[in-house]
Protein backbone atom coordinates (compact mmCIF):
# COMPACT_ATOMS: atom_id res chain seq x y z
CA UNK A 1 0.00 0.00 0.00
CA UNK A 2 1.25 3.66 -0.88
CA UNK A 3 0.42 6.53 -0.03
CA UNK A 4 1.28 9.77 -2.33
CA UNK A 5 1.09 13.48 -2.25
CA UNK A 6 -0.24 13.34 1.32
CA UNK A 7 0.62 15.84 3.82
CA UNK A 8 1.96 15.65 6.73
CA UNK A 9 -0.20 17.42 9.45
CA UNK A 10 1.81 19.16 11.71
CA UNK A 11 -1.23 21.09 13.56
CA UNK A 12 -4.98 21.42 14.19
CA UNK A 13 -7.49 24.38 15.46
CA UNK A 14 -9.04 24.67 18.30
CA UNK A 15 -12.25 26.84 17.38
CA UNK A 16 -13.18 27.14 20.57
CA UNK A 17 -17.00 28.03 22.09
CA UNK A 18 -19.01 29.91 19.74
CA UNK A 19 -18.62 33.87 21.34
CA UNK A 20 -18.00 37.10 19.35
CA UNK A 21 -14.40 38.70 19.36
CA UNK A 22 -15.94 41.62 21.73
CA UNK A 23 -16.66 39.04 23.86
CA UNK A 24 -13.59 37.08 24.17
CA UNK A 25 -12.06 39.40 27.56
CA UNK A 26 -15.53 39.03 29.39
CA UNK A 27 -15.44 34.50 29.03
CA UNK A 28 -11.38 34.56 29.67
CA UNK A 29 -12.12 36.33 32.98
CA UNK A 30 -14.97 34.13 33.46
CA UNK A 31 -13.05 30.39 32.77
CA UNK A 32 -10.00 31.69 34.59
CA UNK A 33 -11.73 32.33 37.78
CA UNK A 34 -13.30 29.07 37.61
CA UNK A 35 -9.85 27.29 36.64
CA UNK A 36 -8.60 28.92 39.65
CA UNK A 37 -11.28 27.93 41.56
CA UNK A 38 -11.23 24.39 40.71
CA UNK A 39 -7.63 24.37 41.40
CA UNK A 40 -7.56 26.17 45.01
CA UNK A 41 -10.49 24.50 46.11
CA UNK A 42 -9.45 21.19 45.44
CA UNK A 43 -5.44 21.75 46.65
CA UNK A 44 -7.43 23.03 50.06
CA UNK A 45 -9.38 19.68 50.08
CA UNK A 46 -6.42 17.63 49.87
CA UNK A 47 -4.92 19.83 52.24
CA UNK A 48 -7.28 19.49 55.00
CA UNK A 49 -7.31 15.88 54.45
CA UNK A 50 -3.89 15.62 55.12
CA UNK A 51 -3.65 18.17 57.99
CA UNK A 52 -6.56 16.78 59.76
CA UNK A 53 -5.74 12.48 61.56
CA UNK A 54 -9.50 12.67 61.68
CA UNK A 55 -9.98 12.36 58.34
CA UNK A 56 -7.68 9.48 57.89
CA UNK A 57 -10.54 7.71 56.63
CA UNK A 58 -11.36 5.35 53.09
CA UNK A 59 -13.61 8.12 51.99
CA UNK A 60 -11.64 10.86 52.38
CA UNK A 61 -8.37 8.41 51.44
CA UNK A 62 -10.59 8.30 48.19
CA UNK A 63 -12.23 12.48 48.20
CA UNK A 64 -8.36 13.42 48.13
CA UNK A 65 -7.46 11.09 44.92
CA UNK A 66 -10.54 12.27 43.15
CA UNK A 67 -9.78 16.30 44.00
CA UNK A 68 -6.45 15.75 42.65
CA UNK A 69 -7.76 13.84 39.40
CA UNK A 70 -10.42 17.05 39.19
CA UNK A 71 -7.32 18.56 39.47
CA UNK A 72 -5.04 17.24 36.60
CA UNK A 73 -8.31 17.04 34.10
CA UNK A 74 -9.22 20.46 34.23
CA UNK A 75 -5.33 21.68 33.74
CA UNK A 76 -5.47 19.34 30.45
CA UNK A 77 -7.34 21.66 28.60
CA UNK A 78 -8.01 25.21 30.56
CA UNK A 79 -4.50 26.28 30.11
CA UNK A 80 -4.34 25.86 26.55
CA UNK A 81 -7.59 27.38 26.35
CA UNK A 82 -7.33 30.70 28.28
CA UNK A 83 -3.87 31.06 26.24
CA UNK A 84 -5.17 30.88 22.55
CA UNK A 85 -7.73 33.74 24.14
CA UNK A 86 -5.08 35.65 25.48
CA UNK A 87 -2.60 35.30 22.45
CA UNK A 88 -5.66 34.99 19.99
CA UNK A 89 -4.47 32.27 18.50
CA UNK A 90 -6.04 28.52 17.83
CA UNK A 91 -3.76 26.31 17.00
CA UNK A 92 -2.61 23.44 18.86
CA UNK A 93 0.42 20.92 17.71
CA UNK A 94 0.03 17.71 16.55
CA UNK A 95 1.73 16.32 20.06
CA UNK A 96 0.31 18.50 21.49
CA UNK A 97 -3.43 17.39 20.62
CA UNK A 98 -2.38 13.73 21.21
CA UNK A 99 -1.04 14.30 24.22
CA UNK A 100 -4.17 16.72 25.20
CA UNK A 101 -6.36 13.29 24.32
CA UNK A 102 -4.49 11.01 26.33
CA UNK A 103 -4.47 12.84 29.34
CA UNK A 104 -8.29 13.73 29.11
CA UNK A 105 -8.98 10.00 28.51
CA UNK A 106 -6.70 9.02 31.70
CA UNK A 107 -7.88 11.23 33.76
CA UNK A 108 -11.66 11.08 32.68
CA UNK A 109 -11.24 7.42 33.21
CA UNK A 110 -9.83 8.18 37.05
CA UNK A 111 -12.12 9.94 38.02
CA UNK A 112 -15.08 7.37 36.67
CA UNK A 113 -12.83 4.97 38.67
CA UNK A 114 -12.68 6.89 41.67
CA UNK A 115 -16.13 7.55 41.80
CA UNK A 116 -17.00 4.25 41.49
CA UNK A 117 -14.40 2.82 44.55
CA UNK A 118 -16.02 5.56 46.26
CA UNK A 119 -19.74 3.72 45.55
CA UNK A 120 -17.74 0.66 46.62
CA UNK A 121 -16.99 2.80 50.36
CA UNK A 122 -20.57 3.96 50.72
CA UNK A 123 -22.22 0.64 49.92
CA UNK A 124 -19.45 -1.26 52.51
CA UNK A 125 -20.62 1.35 55.43
CA UNK A 126 -23.95 1.58 55.24
CA UNK A 127 -24.96 -2.01 54.60
CA UNK A 128 -21.85 -4.28 56.20
CA UNK A 129 -21.07 -1.25 59.14
CA UNK A 130 -19.72 -3.79 61.45
CA UNK A 131 -17.41 -5.39 59.04
CA UNK A 132 -16.32 -1.85 57.31
CA UNK A 133 -12.97 -1.77 58.91
CA UNK A 134 -11.92 -5.37 57.67
CA UNK A 135 -13.53 -4.56 54.05
CA UNK A 136 -12.02 -1.43 53.50
CA UNK A 137 -8.82 -1.96 54.74
CA UNK A 138 -5.77 0.46 54.09
CA UNK A 139 -4.31 -2.67 51.67
CA UNK A 140 -7.59 -2.80 49.93
CA UNK A 141 -7.88 1.09 49.20
CA UNK A 142 -4.28 1.60 47.98
CA UNK A 143 -5.05 -1.54 45.50
CA UNK A 144 -8.06 0.13 44.49
CA UNK A 145 -6.59 3.54 43.54
CA UNK A 146 -3.61 1.41 41.95
CA UNK A 147 -5.86 -0.34 39.78
CA UNK A 148 -7.76 2.66 39.13
CA UNK A 149 -4.81 4.49 37.43
CA UNK A 150 -3.49 0.77 35.89
CA UNK A 151 -6.64 0.45 34.37
CA UNK A 152 -6.75 4.27 33.19
CA UNK A 153 -3.86 4.28 31.66
CA UNK A 154 -4.13 1.08 29.68
CA UNK A 155 -7.46 2.62 28.38
CA UNK A 156 -5.82 5.98 27.38
CA UNK A 157 -2.56 4.26 25.92
CA UNK A 158 -4.62 2.12 23.90
CA UNK A 159 -7.14 4.74 22.14
CA UNK A 160 -4.22 6.90 21.80
CA UNK A 161 -2.27 4.59 19.68
CA UNK A 162 -4.81 4.18 17.70
CA UNK A 163 -5.60 8.03 17.38
CA UNK A 164 -2.28 8.28 15.87
CA UNK A 165 -2.88 5.30 13.49
CA UNK A 166 -5.07 7.95 11.84
CA UNK A 167 -3.50 10.86 11.23
CA UNK A 168 0.50 9.25 11.02
CA UNK A 169 2.02 11.35 8.60
CA UNK A 170 4.19 10.07 5.63
CA UNK A 171 6.79 10.76 2.57
CA UNK A 172 5.35 10.95 -0.58
CA UNK A 173 6.28 7.99 -2.85
CA UNK A 174 7.21 6.00 0.23
CA UNK A 175 6.03 3.10 1.65
CA UNK A 176 3.63 3.05 4.38
CA UNK A 177 4.71 0.40 7.07
CA UNK A 178 1.91 -1.80 8.52
CA UNK A 179 4.53 -4.69 9.75
CA UNK A 180 7.43 -4.96 10.93
CA UNK A 181 9.94 -8.58 11.07
CA UNK A 182 11.47 -9.78 14.25
CA UNK A 183 14.07 -11.88 13.09
CA UNK A 184 14.59 -13.34 17.02
CA UNK A 185 17.65 -14.85 18.30
CA UNK A 186 18.49 -17.66 15.80
CA UNK A 187 17.47 -17.87 11.77
CA UNK A 188 18.14 -21.46 12.41
CA UNK A 189 15.07 -23.55 11.64
CA UNK A 190 16.48 -27.03 13.60
CA UNK A 191 17.07 -24.49 16.84
CA UNK A 192 13.67 -23.16 17.22
CA UNK A 193 12.10 -26.09 18.98
CA UNK A 194 14.84 -25.76 21.75
CA UNK A 195 14.39 -22.01 22.15
CA UNK A 196 10.94 -22.34 22.43
CA UNK A 197 10.68 -25.29 25.27
CA UNK A 198 13.11 -22.95 26.63
CA UNK A 199 12.25 -19.85 27.09
CA UNK A 200 8.66 -20.87 27.62
CA UNK A 201 9.95 -22.67 30.80
CA UNK A 202 11.80 -19.96 32.13
CA UNK A 203 8.56 -17.79 31.36
CA UNK A 204 6.81 -20.38 33.15
CA UNK A 205 8.70 -20.38 35.91
CA UNK A 206 8.87 -16.20 36.08
CA UNK A 207 4.87 -16.23 36.06
CA UNK A 208 4.72 -18.78 38.93
CA UNK A 209 7.60 -17.44 40.72
CA UNK A 210 6.64 -13.98 41.48
CA UNK A 211 2.92 -14.55 41.64
CA UNK A 212 3.82 -16.89 44.64
CA UNK A 213 5.76 -14.21 46.62
CA UNK A 214 2.76 -12.05 45.55
CA UNK A 215 0.31 -14.57 47.13
CA UNK A 216 2.88 -15.19 49.75
CA UNK A 217 3.38 -11.47 50.66
CA UNK A 218 -0.62 -10.95 50.45
CA UNK A 219 -1.48 -13.54 52.48
CA UNK A 220 0.84 -12.94 55.44
CA UNK A 221 0.02 -10.44 57.89
CA UNK A 222 3.95 -10.53 59.22
CA UNK A 223 4.94 -9.29 55.47
CA UNK A 224 2.52 -6.15 55.19
CA UNK A 225 5.70 -3.67 55.83
CA UNK A 226 7.18 -1.60 53.23
CA UNK A 227 9.94 -3.65 52.25
CA UNK A 228 7.64 -6.44 51.47
CA UNK A 229 4.66 -3.97 49.95
CA UNK A 230 8.02 -3.05 47.17
CA UNK A 231 8.90 -6.27 46.92
CA UNK A 232 5.33 -7.37 45.97
CA UNK A 233 4.81 -4.42 43.37
CA UNK A 234 8.93 -5.33 41.97
CA UNK A 235 7.02 -9.19 40.98
CA UNK A 236 4.06 -7.83 39.51
CA UNK A 237 6.27 -5.37 37.25
CA UNK A 238 8.58 -8.63 36.22
CA UNK A 239 5.64 -10.25 35.85
CA UNK A 240 4.49 -7.47 33.13
CA UNK A 241 7.64 -6.79 32.13
CA UNK A 242 8.35 -10.27 30.61
CA UNK A 243 5.19 -10.41 29.56
CA UNK A 244 5.77 -7.68 27.17
CA UNK A 245 8.21 -9.53 24.84
CA UNK A 246 8.20 -12.93 25.66
CA UNK A 247 4.66 -14.48 24.59
CA UNK A 248 5.00 -12.56 21.12
CA UNK A 249 8.17 -14.50 20.97
CA UNK A 250 6.84 -17.03 21.70
CA UNK A 251 3.60 -17.42 19.13
CA UNK A 252 6.22 -16.25 16.28
CA UNK A 253 8.08 -19.46 17.17
CA UNK A 254 5.31 -21.63 17.23
CA UNK A 255 3.56 -20.29 13.87
CA UNK A 256 7.00 -20.10 12.27
CA UNK A 257 5.90 -16.63 11.60
CA UNK A 258 8.10 -13.41 11.77
CA UNK A 259 5.69 -10.63 12.07
CA UNK A 260 4.55 -8.03 14.39
CA UNK A 261 1.74 -5.29 13.86
CA UNK A 262 2.83 -1.36 13.61
CA UNK A 263 0.68 -1.02 16.76
CA UNK A 264 1.71 -4.34 18.44
CA UNK A 265 4.82 -3.06 18.09
CA UNK A 266 4.31 0.35 19.28
CA UNK A 267 2.44 -1.06 21.91
CA UNK A 268 5.17 -3.60 23.23
CA UNK A 269 7.84 -0.31 23.11
CA UNK A 270 5.86 1.35 25.56
CA UNK A 271 4.87 -1.27 27.77
CA UNK A 272 8.50 -2.57 27.86
CA UNK A 273 10.20 1.17 28.50
CA UNK A 274 7.11 1.74 30.82
CA UNK A 275 7.88 -1.54 33.27
CA UNK A 276 11.77 -1.07 32.63
CA UNK A 277 11.73 2.00 34.04
CA UNK A 278 9.30 0.99 36.64
CA UNK A 279 11.94 -1.68 37.92
CA UNK A 280 14.51 0.71 37.75
CA UNK A 281 12.45 2.91 39.98
CA UNK A 282 11.24 0.53 42.73
CA UNK A 283 14.63 -0.97 43.14
CA UNK A 284 15.58 2.48 44.01
CA UNK A 285 12.71 3.18 46.47
CA UNK A 286 14.31 -0.40 47.89
CA UNK A 287 17.45 1.04 48.47
CA UNK A 288 15.84 4.48 50.30
CA UNK A 289 13.85 1.65 52.29
CA UNK A 290 16.67 -0.22 53.55
CA UNK A 291 18.80 3.14 54.15
CA UNK A 292 16.16 4.02 56.39
CA UNK A 293 15.83 1.06 58.26
CA UNK A 294 19.47 0.76 58.82
CA UNK A 295 20.69 4.28 58.98
CA UNK A 296 17.30 5.50 61.29
CA UNK A 297 16.00 2.56 62.73
CA UNK A 298 13.88 4.20 65.46
CA UNK A 299 12.02 6.75 62.92
CA UNK A 300 11.58 3.79 60.56
CA UNK A 301 7.74 3.67 61.35
CA UNK A 302 7.10 7.16 60.59
CA UNK A 303 9.44 7.71 57.93
CA UNK A 304 8.00 4.90 55.81
CA UNK A 305 4.31 5.43 56.82
CA UNK A 306 1.82 3.08 54.20
CA UNK A 307 0.86 6.72 53.00
CA UNK A 308 4.22 7.65 51.75
CA UNK A 309 4.81 4.23 50.09
CA UNK A 310 1.88 4.52 48.31
CA UNK A 311 2.74 8.08 47.13
CA UNK A 312 6.42 7.04 46.57
CA UNK A 313 4.80 3.97 44.48
CA UNK A 314 2.02 6.18 42.76
CA UNK A 315 4.91 8.74 42.10
CA UNK A 316 7.12 6.14 40.48
CA UNK A 317 4.25 4.81 38.23
CA UNK A 318 3.81 8.75 37.08
CA UNK A 319 7.24 9.13 36.47
CA UNK A 320 7.70 5.70 34.33
CA UNK A 321 4.51 6.16 32.49
CA UNK A 322 4.92 9.92 31.09
CA UNK A 323 8.33 9.62 29.19
CA UNK A 324 7.44 6.05 27.81
CA UNK A 325 4.57 7.86 26.33
CA UNK A 326 6.40 10.67 25.12
CA UNK A 327 9.21 8.49 22.96
CA UNK A 328 6.11 6.19 21.45
CA UNK A 329 4.48 9.18 20.55
CA UNK A 330 7.46 10.89 19.01
CA UNK A 331 7.64 7.34 17.27
CA UNK A 332 4.83 7.61 15.93
CA UNK A 333 6.47 10.56 13.73
CA UNK A 334 9.39 8.61 12.14
CA UNK A 335 8.90 7.27 8.23
CA UNK A 336 9.60 3.72 8.00
CA UNK A 337 11.58 2.60 4.79
CA UNK A 338 10.90 -0.62 3.07
CA UNK A 339 13.00 -2.61 5.15
CA UNK A 340 11.36 -3.67 7.75
CA UNK A 341 13.57 -6.62 9.57
CA UNK A 342 14.43 -6.01 13.18
CA UNK A 343 17.11 -8.09 14.55
CA UNK A 344 15.84 -9.17 17.85
CA UNK A 345 13.45 -10.92 19.22
CA UNK A 346 11.31 -7.15 20.69
CA UNK A 347 10.97 -4.23 19.33
CA UNK A 348 14.17 -2.83 20.22
CA UNK A 349 13.61 1.24 19.58
CA UNK A 350 17.62 1.65 18.81
CA UNK A 351 16.73 -1.02 15.79
CA UNK A 352 13.63 0.59 14.97
CA UNK A 353 15.30 4.12 14.30
CA UNK A 354 18.04 2.42 12.07
CA UNK A 355 15.12 1.54 10.03
CA UNK A 356 13.62 5.17 9.70
CA UNK A 357 13.81 7.54 6.08
CA UNK A 358 13.21 10.25 8.45
CA UNK A 359 15.26 12.53 10.52
CA UNK A 360 15.42 10.78 13.97
CA UNK A 361 17.86 13.22 16.25
CA UNK A 362 15.24 14.22 18.58
CA UNK A 363 14.64 10.13 19.20
CA UNK A 364 17.85 9.25 19.96
CA UNK A 365 17.92 12.16 22.23
CA UNK A 366 14.87 10.83 24.11
CA UNK A 367 16.55 7.48 23.97
CA UNK A 368 19.57 9.02 25.94
CA UNK A 369 17.36 11.34 28.29
CA UNK A 370 15.62 7.89 29.03
CA UNK A 371 18.73 6.26 30.01
CA UNK A 372 19.74 9.01 32.40
CA UNK A 373 16.52 8.80 33.94
CA UNK A 374 15.98 5.65 34.20
CA UNK A 375 19.29 4.30 34.86
CA UNK A 376 21.69 6.87 36.14
CA UNK A 377 19.23 8.67 38.45
CA UNK A 378 18.21 5.55 39.97
CA UNK A 379 21.69 4.18 40.34
CA UNK A 380 22.90 7.55 41.73
CA UNK A 381 20.27 7.23 44.46
CA UNK A 382 21.04 3.26 44.87
CA UNK A 383 24.84 4.19 45.51
CA UNK A 384 24.23 6.76 47.51
CA UNK A 385 21.50 4.70 49.73
CA UNK A 386 24.53 2.07 50.03
CA UNK A 387 27.16 4.29 50.66
CA UNK A 388 25.48 5.81 53.69
CA UNK A 389 23.91 2.06 55.03
CA UNK A 390 28.08 0.76 54.57
CA UNK A 391 29.27 3.87 56.84
CA UNK A 392 26.55 2.92 59.09
CA UNK A 393 27.07 -0.99 59.46
CA UNK A 394 30.89 -0.41 59.50
CA UNK A 395 30.33 1.39 63.11
CA UNK A 396 28.65 -1.59 64.44
CA UNK A 397 31.07 -3.22 66.52
CA UNK A 398 29.78 -6.49 66.83
CA UNK A 399 30.25 -8.63 63.62
CA UNK A 400 26.80 -10.06 64.61
CA UNK A 401 25.20 -6.50 64.31
CA UNK A 402 27.09 -5.99 61.26
CA UNK A 403 25.95 -9.22 59.34
CA UNK A 404 22.60 -9.09 60.78
CA UNK A 405 22.33 -5.69 59.30
CA UNK A 406 24.28 -6.56 55.80
CA UNK A 407 22.16 -9.53 55.42
CA UNK A 408 18.49 -7.73 55.07
CA UNK A 409 20.33 -5.98 52.10
CA UNK A 410 22.19 -8.82 50.61
CA UNK A 411 19.04 -10.12 47.94
CA UNK A 412 17.94 -6.40 47.02
CA UNK A 413 22.22 -5.72 46.60
CA UNK A 414 22.38 -9.10 44.28
CA UNK A 415 19.32 -7.77 42.49
CA UNK A 416 20.55 -4.46 41.61
CA UNK A 417 23.76 -5.78 40.43
CA UNK A 418 22.35 -8.43 38.29
CA UNK A 419 20.17 -5.92 36.51
CA UNK A 420 22.50 -2.73 36.42
CA UNK A 421 24.99 -5.13 35.35
CA UNK A 422 23.47 -6.28 32.05
CA UNK A 423 21.36 -2.94 31.41
CA UNK A 424 24.80 -0.31 31.87
CA UNK A 425 26.48 0.24 28.53
CA UNK A 426 23.45 -0.57 26.15
CA UNK A 427 20.76 2.10 26.89
CA UNK A 428 23.40 4.59 27.98
CA UNK A 429 24.50 5.42 24.61
CA UNK A 430 23.35 6.43 21.41
CA UNK A 431 21.44 3.78 19.27
CA UNK A 432 24.73 4.25 16.39
CA UNK A 433 27.45 2.34 19.06
CA UNK A 434 25.45 -0.79 19.76
CA UNK A 435 26.26 -3.88 18.88
CA UNK A 436 22.98 -5.94 17.89
CA UNK A 437 24.59 -9.19 19.05
CA UNK A 438 25.63 -7.59 22.62
CA UNK A 439 22.38 -6.28 22.91
CA UNK A 440 19.99 -9.00 21.94
CA UNK A 441 22.72 -11.23 24.79
CA UNK A 442 21.58 -8.34 27.21
CA UNK A 443 18.37 -8.50 26.67
CA UNK A 444 17.98 -12.09 27.29
CA UNK A 445 19.17 -11.58 30.65
CA UNK A 446 17.51 -8.71 31.68
CA UNK A 447 14.21 -9.30 30.27
CA UNK A 448 14.01 -13.10 30.97
CA UNK A 449 16.59 -14.52 33.45
CA UNK A 450 16.81 -11.48 36.03
CA UNK A 451 13.08 -11.61 36.45
CA UNK A 452 13.28 -15.52 36.78
CA UNK A 453 15.50 -15.46 39.36
CA UNK A 454 14.27 -12.50 41.18
CA UNK A 455 11.61 -14.76 43.20
CA UNK A 456 14.30 -17.15 43.88
CA UNK A 457 17.04 -14.71 45.27
CA UNK A 458 14.41 -13.28 47.53
CA UNK A 459 13.30 -16.65 49.45
CA UNK A 460 17.02 -18.26 49.36
CA UNK A 461 17.98 -15.54 51.32
CA UNK A 462 15.23 -14.41 53.73
CA UNK A 463 13.72 -16.54 56.52
CA UNK A 464 10.41 -14.80 56.61
CA UNK A 465 9.31 -15.41 53.13
CA UNK A 466 10.61 -18.99 53.65
CA UNK A 467 7.88 -19.44 56.18
CA UNK A 468 5.30 -17.11 54.29
CA UNK A 469 5.51 -19.87 51.37
CA UNK A 470 5.33 -22.04 54.01
CA UNK A 471 2.17 -21.54 55.31
CA UNK A 472 0.90 -20.40 51.42
CA UNK A 473 1.52 -23.92 50.93
CA UNK A 474 0.07 -25.37 54.60
CA UNK A 475 3.22 -26.66 56.13
CA UNK A 476 6.11 -25.20 57.69
CA UNK A 477 8.65 -25.97 55.22
CA UNK A 478 8.97 -24.88 51.63
CA UNK A 479 10.56 -25.54 48.41
CA UNK A 480 13.87 -24.05 49.45
CA UNK A 481 13.79 -24.87 52.98
CA UNK A 482 17.11 -27.17 54.11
Amino acid sequence: MRRENQSSVSEFLLLGLPVQPEEQGMYYALFLVMYLTTVLGNLLIILLIRLDSRLHTPMYFFLSHLALTDICFSSVTAPKMLMNMLMQTQSISYAGCISQAYFSILFGSLDSFLLTSMAYDRYVAICHPLHYPRIMSQNLCFLLVIVSWVLSFASALVHTLLLTRMGKPSLVNQTAVSDFLLLGLSERIEEQPLLFGLFLGMYLVTMVGNLLIILAISADPHLHTPMYFFLANLSLTDVCFTSASIPKMLANIHMQSQTISYSGCLAQLYFLLMFGGLDNCLLAVMAYDRYVAICQPLHYSTAMSPRLCALMLGVCWVLTNCPALMHTLLLTRVAFCAQTAIPHFYCDPSALLKLACSDTRLNELMIIFLGLMFLTVPLMLIVFSYARISWAVFGISSPEGRWKAFSTCASHLTVVLLFYGSLMGVYLLPPSTHSTERGSRAAVLYMVIIPMLNPFIYSLRNRDMKEALGKLFGSGKTFFSP
